[in-house]
Formats: structure tokens, C-alpha cells, sequence
């Protein structure tokens, strides 16, 4: 029985310069960062002096909407940064235990590919890859040779199934299938090479991987999707599911549905660990800490502000409409981003906000939980949720980077320790080793073990 003390983990979701939508225009951040290797190497050094679980960074298969808008363009920073894997294969070579989460689409990737890149990342940094699993809510079918951006449905149906044939891949190769023994001539066991041989509704595909079994069995599955699919999904194949909740209330009610489902595909409660974001806005004191956030939101130009209202009214017409009016109805519905529609709605409909209110509510933020204070009290807020339900990890998305990030390492995570609610040391080597999950064992060794004995 594990009687060690319940500590929180944590994750570094880093947006370049930073998670404000203008932070690139702030004094202290690195304006060049998503093309400047020297940044992301300081970023993931920070986070593993700070013992920091992993660190992630969101991501699209292609150019986001606002491309179409050359004014929008003209001002934001946050449309052009390096692919993932590619990024997480150069980190790893500077640090030695901090985990990489990659975002990759099972909507606009190919599952053979994916499954060999993930494999390789997961080899190439000893056991530290993760893959956050997005189904991509977002319309970018025109770069691609797909018909179109599948529905909401459809997109989750093809998801489970690409799941289970990425892992199925990954297990091509028993653990020790690779012999290489120079004296016998013998460089692999045969028997222990698997083919998939997976038919289904949408893919094809006989295998085996070219690449030995992960060390993780599997990179650590990550998810983020909060609509009813997006839930099942998470309960049914994730190990940590990044979520974004405004109140503790609604943050319980996440933390209980979703590990209430578990039970249904055979999972126990800490299989899955539950990560909500949280934008922590620092100062000496509250007074201070309020000032910097003030003056973040003071750099937000005006072109901005309405383009970032226009993303969440894609179908509604704000001509004529001043920041000052409150808010309109959100659309009920969308074949998109059903969670972040949801989240937002929310937010308006519980505080009645104004345009100019809701644009500054989810410039920084968007959607996640932000909470400006002192070290301290930053410090109390994750503890609130973490002792009552809400959180086993959080996400620290820093509104500036980089010092966003060594402010927290450098003022929150002592606090935390002291408390005796964050590690010292790390406990392992490898991403599942310090999350504190198990590794999977190898499916199709299983069936095939099964299929001999009778």
C-alpha cells in the first residue's frame, strides 16, 4: 500500500512570449520567442530547477482564423512558433527529467506517423514524451486534402479509434524483442514482433511499428476536451486531462464526473490526474500585483480587442456595438470548440459582463482561472482546490515569459514546499515515474500469449 503523502503536480503550458495576448509588447518579455531555441531552452531549464512535472505548449495543425484578418495579424504575436516534437527532441538533450507534452490531431494526422514520431520523441528524451490528444476545434481543412472540418461527433468517433491504434503501434515490439547479440548473429526475436492488423470505421493499417516500444510502454496521454464526448474520451484513454474551470464549485463538479466515469472502462480514480490551467497574475502585494495586471491589460490595442470578441461571435454581427454594451447571447452551439463555447457563456452569463469586460477576461486567461495576488496567495488558491476535490496537478500559464515563469519557481514553489504539498526531488526519471503512473503492459503481447495458451 502507497502511503506516501498526496502532492500536487505541476506543468509549465508556455505560449512564447507569454499567455497575455499582448505580452509580446510587454518590457520584460523575449519578443522573438517563437523562433528563438535560446528562450525555450532557458523556459525548460527554469521549470526543472522549479521540479516541474512537464512542460507543454498548445498547438495547431495549421494557421489560426485570424490570418484572414490582416489587422489582427499585423498585431499579434502568437501565430507563428516551432512544431512541438520538433522542439521537445532539442529540450531534452539540456535537461534530464522534465517531461515534454506534444500536441498532435487525430483529426489532421496520420496515425502511423504520429504513433513513430511520439515513439521516437519518447527514446529520444529516456521516457519523458507525452501526447496531449486533440481532435482540433478549429476549421483548418483548407490546408489539408480533407473535405472539409468533420463534425463535433464525428471528430470524437474517429479519436477513440486513432487512439487505439497509435497504442496498438507502440506495443509492435515487445520490450525485449531487440536481442542484438553480436556473438550469435541474432539481432531480434521474431516471436516478439507484432502486427496490428486494425480494420477499422476510418483506418487501415497492419503495422508493425518501425521503432522499438516506447521506454514509457506508451508516452503518457494527455487530453483537454470538456464536452461529453471530450469527458468519455479522457475517462476511456487519458492519464491527465488539462481542464480549465473558473470556480471551485464548477472545478468539483469536473473533477467528480470525470473520475466517476472511470469505473466503466476498467480505470481507478489515480489513473487519471486532473490539471486545470490557472494564470497567476504576481506582486509584493496585492496592491502591486493588481497594478501589474492592469498594466498587461493596458497594452491590448484596440483592433485586438474586437478580434478577440469576433472569434467567440463568429456568426454574430457586433457592428454598432460599443465595449461599453453588455455582452450579447453567445451562439448556443457550435460544431467547433464545444467546451471553450461553454466556458465562455458561462462567464457572461454568470457576471453579466460588458464587451470590454469579457475581451479583458479572456485575453490573459481564456477561460482558465486567473488569480492575482502575493506569492502567498497564489500559493492558498492551488491549495483550496487541491485539498478539496477540484485538482490533482495544475497547468501554470504565465501571463509574461520569461520571467512569468522564474517568478513562480522562484517565489510560489518554495511556499508550496514548505507546505509540504510539492516534491523536493524528483521521485524517478521518466514523465510517468514522477506523475506517479503505471506502465502500461504490451496488448498485443497479451493477446498473443492468450491465443498460444488455448
Amino acid at each position: 500500500m502507497n502511503t506516501a503523502k498526496r502532492q500536487i503536480k505541476l506543468g509549465a503550458f508556455v505560449m512564447a512570449t507569454g499567455h497575455h495576448v499582448s505580452a509580446w509588447r510587454h518590457p520584460e518579455s523575449q519578443a522573438d520567442a517563437g523562433h528563438n531555441i535560446d528562450h525555450y531552452i532557458d523556459l525548460a531549464r527554469t521549470a526543472e530547477r522549479g521540479k516541474f512535472d512537464l512542460i507543454f505548449v498548445a498547438d495547431s495543425p495549421a494557421g489560426w482564423d485570424r490570418a484572414k484578418d490582416p489587422e489582427a495579424l499585423r498585431r499579434s504575436s502568437q501565430g507563428a512558433h516551432f512544431e512541438p516534437v520538433t522542439l521537445w527532441a532539442a529540450l531534452s538533450q539540456v535537461t534530464s527529467h522534465l517531461g515534454f507534452v506534444a500536441t498532435a490531431s487525430t483529426t489532421y494526422e496520420d496515425p502511423y506517423l504520429l504513433a513513430r514520431r511520439f515513439a521516437s520523441l519518447d527514446h529520444i528524451s529516456k521516457g519523458r514524451a507525452a501526447w496531449n490528444v486533440v481532435t482540433t476545434g478549429s476549421d483548418v481543412s483548407r490546408n489539408f486534402t480533407i473535405p472539409g472540418h468533420p463534425a463535433h461527433a464525428d471528430r470524437y468517433r474517429r479519436a477513440e479509434e486513432f487512439v487505439d491504434l497509435v497504442q496498438g503501434l507502440w506495443d509492435s515490439y515487445e520490450d525485449d524483442a531487440f536481442i542484438r547479440d553480436k556473438q550469435s548473429g541474432i539481432y531480434l526475436d521474431p516471436d516478439k514482433v507484432h502486427q496490428v492488423n486494425h480494420r477499422g470505421a476510418h483506418f487501415s493499417v497492419s503495422g508493425p511499428l518501425n521503432v522499438a516500444r516506447p521506454p514509457q510502454g506508451y508516452p503518457v496521454i494527455v487530453q483537454a476536451g470538456a464536452s461529453e464526448p471530450g469527458r468519455d474520451l479522457a475517462a476511456r484513454t487519458a492519464e491527465m486531462i488539462f481542464t480549465a474551470n473558473q470556480t471551485l464549485e464548477d472545478a468539483q463538479a469536473f473533477y467528480s464526473d470525470v473520475k466517476g466515469r472511470l469505473a466503466r472502462f476498467g480505470r481507478r480514480p489515480e489513473d487519471l490526474l486532473i490539471s486545470p490551467g490557472i494564470f497567476p497574475v504576481l506582486g509584493g502585494t496585492e496592491k502591486q500585483a493588481r497594478e501589474n495586471a492592469d498594466y498587461i491589460q493596458s497594452l491590448i490595442h484596440p483592433s485586438i480587442a474586437w478580434t478577440i470578441l469576433q472569434r467567440h461571435y463568429k456568426d454574430v454581427d457586433l457592428t454598432g456595438y460599443s465595449l461599453d454594451d453588455k455582452a450579447p447571447p453567445l451562439p448556443r452551439d457550435t460544431e467547433l470548440n464545444k467546451s471553450r463555447l461553454k466556458l465562455v457563456t458561462d462567464l457572461v452569463e454568470r457576471n453579466g459582463l460588458t464587451l470590454r469586460q469579457l475581451y479583458l477576461a479572456v485575453a490573459g486567461a481564456r477561460g482558465h482561472r486567473e488569480v492575482v495576488g502575493t506569492p502567498e496567495q497564489i500559493a492558498d488558491a492551488m491549495q483550496e482546490w487541491f485539498d478539496n476535490g477540484a485538482a490533482d496537478a495544475f497547468n501554470i500559464m504565465p501571463p509574461v515569459l520569461p520571467t512569468g515563469l522564474t517568478d513562480f519557481v522562484d517565489q510560489v514553489v518554495p511556499i508550496l514546499r514548505r507546505r509540504g504539498l510539492f516534491r523536493e526531488e524528483y521521485e524517478g526519471t521518466t514523465l510517468r515515474e514522477n506523475l506517479g503512473l503505471s506502465r502500461p503492459a504490451n496488448r498485443l503481447a497479451a493477446r498473443q500469449n492468450a491465443l498460444s495458451a488455448s
